[in-house]
């Protein structure tokens, strides 16, 4: 007897069933649609790379975090750990074809061996856009604008755009003769929301060698609260000794106006001086995305300003700004907020089969549906109404409809709203208007 191997994924891994799958591209679909209207191009890239592209990075915690080996060839190979570090090698090499700027869309897998916690997988679909080949500031409120109306477009109830500049934080650590140590504490900062401010000034004591009361003067900056405009006024005075602090002050005062003046709300994005990013290659306008409904569930969508990462590749500079939609953890807030359109078929219509000598004429009629612009299964084979009704209903289509002996007698159809139960029965003639009508409200 044949030894069997157990049907297994590895810890961190998913198979994903139909719902999630629909739900997921929904949201890849409606992310599409919001960066195109940009002017983003789709791009791909590899998933794996040399590992010399990778490594360094993102920090010392994205290098432990790689999935890493040797290839058939002896070559030293990673999976990519996020969809910026090979869009950098990507522009570096492609940038006489591409010419700048640049903007791109890539949405793709990625791999980071990392505990697994709620919404956070080893291998995880992220959604990026970004912008490289300029440092105008008119990049990074477009960041923030496309970001918005991406949130907008998915109708996932109220969130919050936390934005900061990473030269704000470095400007305090210079006058306070830490700045040799910025990686270390934004390590620390970027664990504020999870491990509290304890264990942070912890970390900032023993991994960054700040000294206690300067730990205290860098978690009471984090702590900073008010309006954007009287955050603005407060960080003016406090990083006045620093140009580098000084430039990042002003260019998130611009970000702020020029997302003002574009008409979003001023809830919509708020200055959050604990914001930091974890890793290493951000060096301006930073931003993290918050469902207001579920807050604890962490970012769903973040990014920032990266001017150097492609210098590492090319000589020529090419800075960037993007974001990066974490779409398998947005998923999972909205599955917890109940906002996820359970269905286990894309399909709207479930054209029900009775009679298996007319089978050629219920094949044509789904085909006629489908030419009419809907979305049509055919049961595929006959059987009672009930059992297919069932059918349908577990699977989440919006209507059947449903002709029988009579009704091809009559050349007329029933269409059974399945949520509902409700029936109505119209000329075959008039049918794909009939489901316009019912499924669109348009005739």
């Amino acid at each position: 007897m044949t030894n069997r191997i157990q049907p297994r994924t590895l810890k961190g891994f998913r198979d994903l069933l139909p719902e999630p799958m629909i739900a997921r591209e929904h949201l890849v679909n409606v992310a599409k649609r919001v960066y195109e209207s940009y002017g983003f191009s789709p791009i791909d890239t590899p998933a794996l790379e040399y590992t010399e592209i990778l490594l360094g990075k993102g920090g010392a915690e994205s290098d432990k975090q790689l999935y890493r080996f040797e290839d058939n060839g002896g070559r030293d190979v990673a999976l990519r750990f996020d969809l910026t570090v090979p869009f950098a090698r990507f522009a570096a090499q492609h940038v006489g074809v591409l010419g700048i700027p640049f903007k791109r869309y890539h949405v793709g897998p990625v791999w980071r061996g990392e505990n697994t916690q709620r919404g956070r997988y080893r291998e995880f679909l992220q959604f990026d856009f970004d912008t490289i080949g300029t440092t105008d500031i008119t990049a990074d409120i477009e960041t923030v604008l496309v970001v918005h109306d991406l949130f907008d477009a998915l109708d996932v109830g109220e969130f919050t755009i936390r934005i900061n500049d990473r030269r704000i934080l470095n400007g305090l650590l210079e006058q306070l003769t830490l700045l040799d140590a910025s990686a270390a504490v934004l390590r620390a900062l970027d664990k504020l929301p999870k491990v509290g401010a304890e264990a942070v000034h912890g970390e900032l004591v023993e991994s960054a060698g700040a000294p206690s009361d300067v730990a205290d003067q860098i978690l009471e900056f984090a702590s900073l609260r008010g309006t954007n405009d009287e955050i603005l006024d407060t960080l003016e005075g406090l990083v006045s000794a620093s140009s580098v602090g000084e430039r990042g002050v002003v260019a998130l005062g611009d970000v702020v106006r020029g997302v003002r003046a574009a008409g979003v709300a001023e809830s919509r994005v708020a200055i959050d001086v604990s914001i930091a990013r974890g890793l290493d290659y951000y060096t301006g306008t930073i931003l993290e995305t918050f469902l207001t409904d579920l807050p604890d569930i962490g970012s769903v969508c973040s990014g920032g300003r990266y001017d150097d990462l492609a210098g590492l590749y090319t000589s020529q500079r090419l800075p960037g700004i993007g974001a990066s939609l974490g779409v398998d953890r947005l998923l999972a807030a909205l599955d917890e907020l109940e906002l996820i359109d359970r269905r286990t078929t894309p399909a709207e219509v479930l054209v029900v089969y009775f009679d298996a000598e007319r089978r050629n004429d219920y094949v044509a009629l789904a085909r006629r549906l489908r030419s009419a612009g809907r979305s049509v299964e055919l049961y595929p084979e006959p059987r009672k109404l009930g059992a297919q009704l069932k059918y349908a209903d577990r699977r989440g289509h919006r209507v059947a409809v449903i002709v029988g002996t009579n009704e091809w007698a009559e050349s007329t159809a029933q269409i059974k709203d399945l949520a509902t139960g409700q029936s109505e029965t119209v000329p075959l003639g008039d049918l794909e208007a009939a489901l316009a009508q019912r499924l669109t409200g348009n005739s």
